[in-house]
C-alpha cells in the first residue's frame, strides 16, 4: 500500500499529482487538502489544525473529506507528523510526502527528520519527499540497485547524521569503491549512471539519495 500525503507548501514546486495516482490513499495536511481537491483528487484523509484555511475553504473541505482529524494549533506535533505516523500505523509500504519544499526551510528540514523515522526505528516502510525537479529519500548501511532516470539524471548521496563508511558507486560516471565520506563531505553531489542501472553500497551509517533534474 502506498500513502502520499501532500502538504501546504507552494503549488509552483507540485509535481504533476496525476503520475503518482497509482490506487495510492490520497491525504491532506492543512491546506494540502485544497491542494488535492484542486487537482481534482479527492483524499480520503485529512489532518491538521486548519488555522490557515478560511470558513469557505473549511466547509468545502468538509463537504469533500469524509475522514477528517483536527488537532489545536497549540500541539506538540506538527500537523506532518501527525499525518505520517497515522500512515506508518496503516503499515504502509511507502509514503511520498508532495509539497513540503520549497517554503519554510523549519518545515522542509522537519520532513527530512520523519522521513528516517521508519529507517531509524527498524520499521519496514519508505519514505520520499517529490516536488517537480527532485526525489528524496534515505538509506541505512546495505546495498541497492537503481535505475536510470532522464527526467532525473543527477544522483547524489549526501552523509546523514555522521559519517558514511565503505561506500562503492558501481554504473556511474564518477565510481567509488570502499569510500570513507565524512560527515561534511559533497563529495558524492551530482554524479550520473552511465548505464541503464548501477548499484551504491555502505557499511555504515545512513545516506540521503537525491535525484534531481536540470
Amino acid at each position: 500500500m502506498y500513502i502520499n500525503i501532500v502538504a501546504g507548501g507552494p503549488e509552483e514546486h507540485l509535481p504533476d499529482l496525476a503520475e503518482f495516482n497509482d490506487h495510492s490513499i490520497w491525504v491532506g495536511v492543512d491546506k494540502g487538502v485544497l491542494r488535492l481537491i484542486s487537482h481534482g483528487i479527492e483524499p480520503a484523509y485529512a489532518f491538521g489544525d486548519f488555522d490557515s484555511v478560511t470558513d469557505e475553504e473549511w466547509t468545502m473541505i468538509r463537504s469533500k473529506v469524509k475522514n477528517i482529524q483536527t488537532f489545536r494549533a497549540e500541539k506538540d506535533e506538527p500537523d506532518m507528523e501527525l499525518a505520517i505516523n497515522w500512515a506508518l500505523e496503516q503499515c504502509a509500504e511507502k509514503i511520498r510526502i508532495f509539497a513540503g519544499t520549497g517554503g519554510r526551510l523549519d518545515h522542509f528540514l522537519g520532513n527530512v527528520q520523519l522521513m528516517l523515522r521508519p529507517l531509524l526505528n527498524h520499521v519496514n516502510a519508505a519514505i520520499e519527499i517529490i516536488d517537480k525537479k527532485n526525489i528524496i529519500f534515505a538509506k541505512g548501511p546495505g546495498s541497492y540497485r537503481i535505475e536510470k532516470d532522464e527526467q532525473k539524471k543527477y544522483i547524489s548521496f549526501i552523509p546523514f547524521l555522521s559519517a558514511v563508511s565503505g561506500l562503492t558507486l558501481t554504473g556511474f560516471k564518477y565510481p567509488l569503491n570502499d569510500r570513507h565520506i565524512p560527515l561534511t563531505s559533497t563529495l558524492c553531489i551530482s554524479n550520473e549512471l552511465i548505464d541503464d542501472n548501477g548499484t551504491f553500497s555502505f557499511t555504515k551509517g545512513i545516506l540521503l539519495v537525491i535525484r534531481s533534474n536540470d
